[in-house]
């Protein structure tokens, strides 16, 4: 039993980790001291994995982790280690990937798993398990029993089941050359196509609820269409997919319409109602996909969206110290999203007649309520055909908008605010690098590259020795080893950087990252980086990635950045490992 108020998690940076300091179960991080007590006391370990703005990762925390019932069986049967998804994505994609296998369903957070303590090989998984039965989920404390008696009585088949696992899982990422030999153009064309195919036609996105931004395939889409364009096969269909899409998605409930920045998902396949997190990454890559489109097709909403979510984020999400923070919580007060919505009648009192009029009309507060009896703000007309029913000169309803919104923020600011995860990532912070310069070449503004630049002089001077670069920062100190996520995305933000304006220092910056991406990460043997370095902790499998999930492919954005750095030195040596 514990005799120590506060477990081994409370000597991290982590804030998702210290969330879980105080639990009455004896929580360790993923640390040898760990691996090696689970060996020794012939303990299977338990791993659970999360971050701190994940709901369901709150629920089964305050439902299991807290309860002391649940802790005791945790303690008396397990090794029980913590995982910071962000931090240690590494481990999170291997045992992701397990357990697709184990339970042939989809992943997600909290992913509880079961090892094995000798071999680190799982041979039990699963996701968020409430304390007792419900969902159709077993109670979690019949899962510990169930899974400590297992571990016990099949001993002696567990090294047959590692081999069958791990075989599976080298499967599941080995791919034969030979599948790829097509050409370039027949290879986008398909890519195209299957895009197409999944294509909302009337709410925009791909596919049905839940419903994901995906500005990875927006922005692959938006340069399909740019290739085409001076070929006999110009496709407007391709950049039209991109344009509707990203109006319905700033129109709806995806977008915050108080301060200007994206939820992490859609519920529904309308955009009404969504997950209520905030994520760096998914602002960073959506500002990269709405300055481009902007650009192109000069659309004003467009711009004004590229505007409110640049300043959110250099404004919001950055620490003093220069970096951006990784996310904000969807949940406050202990309950998902209530810091976002409305009644009617607490709007009425902060506006005027004139202001209630166009927000009423503007957010549809005339309708019915749609998330819990309150109004989540979503737009259900154009902004010109709003004005044009009230019949009000376009730049009187605008300054009135503006008035109402500015009312409802300070309105806002008082209530409890959702949590804010104070890492600095460096990957997602090479993608926000991108982002803000963008935007500060279409808005002509140059607060918003300085703040890009302050960005990658942080980066520089607190996470990059030269050659080593940090995955994570946090409260001053930097203690994990970046991935190939890393080094691809900071270095892709440099180039974007030097292509608005040229410093001597993000040149040598960024020679300096694909030099060490060549020599820590690419495979001379068969091609392609490996997501962690050579010199890497050994884990039970070393994966090279090449699928986009949330931010785009490792391999895909080394492979477009050594392009890129090719293009701009006239150095041969970044083509090769492309090829």
């Amino acid at each position: 039993m514990r005799t120590t108020l506060m477990n081994q998690l409370q000597f991290e940076t982590s804030p998702y980790l210290k969330q879980h300091a105080g639990n009455p179960v004896d929580w360790y991080p993923w640390r040898e001291e760990a691996l090696d007590m689970a060996r020794k006391l012939d303990r299977p370990i338990l791993l659970s994995i999360g971050y701190s703005t994940c709901h369901w990762c709150h629920v089964m925390a305050k439902e299991c982790f807290e309860d002391a019932r649940v802790a005791e069986v945790m303690n008396e049967s397990f090794v029980n280690v913590k995982v910071d998804r962000e931090e240690r994505p590494d481990l999170d994609k291997i045992y992701q990937s397990a357990h697709g296998i184990l339970t042939r369903n989809n992943g997600g957070w909290p992913l509880t798993v079961f090892l094995n303590p000798h071999s680190h090989v799982p041979f039990f998984a699963g996701t968020y398990f409430p304390k007792s039965p419900r969902f159709g989920l077993p109670g979690f404390v019949d899962v510990l029993q169930h899974v400590a008696q297992a571990y016990q009585d099949n001993k002696p088949n567990l090294a047959k089941f590692d081999e069958s696992l791990l075989k599976a899982m080298s499967d599941l990422h080995e791919r034969d050359a030979s599948e790829t030999q097509r050409t370039n153009v027949d290879m986008c064309k398909r890519g195209r196509d299957i895009l197409v195919s999944n294509y909302d036609s009337k709410d925009g996105g791909f596919g049905s609820a839940p419903k994901f931004p995906q500005p990875t395939a927006l922005d692959w889409l938006l340069r399909y269409w740019h290739s085409c364009q001076n070929t006999r096969n110009a496709d407007p269909e391709a950049l039209n997919v991109v344009v509707h899409t990203l109006t319905q998605m700033a129109r709806g409930g995806l977008f915050d319409h108080l301060s200007g920045v994206f939820f992490r998902y859609s519920t529904d396949r309308k955009w009404t109602i969504p997950h209520f997190e905030k994520m760096l990454y998914d602002n960073a890559l959506l500002l990269s996909v709405y300055s481009d489109t902007a650009r192109i097709t000069e659309d004003e909403y467009f711009k004004e969206v590229v505007k409110e979510t640049s300043h959110w984020l250099v404004t919001e999400m950055r620490d003093p110290a220069g970096g951006l923070y990784a996310a904000v919580d969807a949940d406050s007060e202990g309950r998902e999203g209530i810091y976002y919505l409305w009644r009617r009648n607490e709007i009425k009192k902060v506006l005027d007649d004139e202001e209630y009029l166009v927000f009423e009309t503007l957010y549809g507060l005339d309708k019915q309520s749609n998330f819990e009896n309150r109004w989540h703000l979503h737009r259900t007309d154009a902004w010109g055909s709003v004005a044009f029913r009230l019949g009000m000169e376009i730049d009187h309803a605008y300054r009135l908008r503006e008035s109402a919104r500015s009312k409802l923020r300070d309105l806002r600011a008082n209530r409890v605010a959702p949590a804010t995860d104070t890492k600095v990532l460096s990957s997602w912070n090479g993608i926000a690098i991108s982002g803000l310069a963008k935007s500060a070449q279409l808005l002509s503004e140059p607060d918003l590259l300085q703040s890009a630049q302050s960005i990658a002089d942080f980066l520089r001077t607190k996470a990059f020795d030269g050659e080593r670069l940090s995955a994570v920062w946090c409260d001053g100190e930097t203690q994990i080893s970046g991935y190939l996520d890393d080094y691809a995305n900071v270095l892709d933000g440099l180039l974007t950087l030097l292509s608005v304006e040229w410093r001597e220092s993000d040149i040598r910056m960024a020679l300096a990252l694909a030099d060490s991406l060549l020599n820590f990460f690419y495979d001379h043997e068969k091609g392609g980086f490996w997501f962690t370095a050579h010199n890497h902790e050994p884990l039970i499998q070393r994966l090279k990635p090449v699928e986009d999930d949330s931010i785009p492919s490792g391999n895909g954005m080394a492979c477009w950045a050594l392009l890129r750095l090719a293009d701009l030195t006239g150095d041969a040596r970044y083509l090769e490992p492309v090829e």
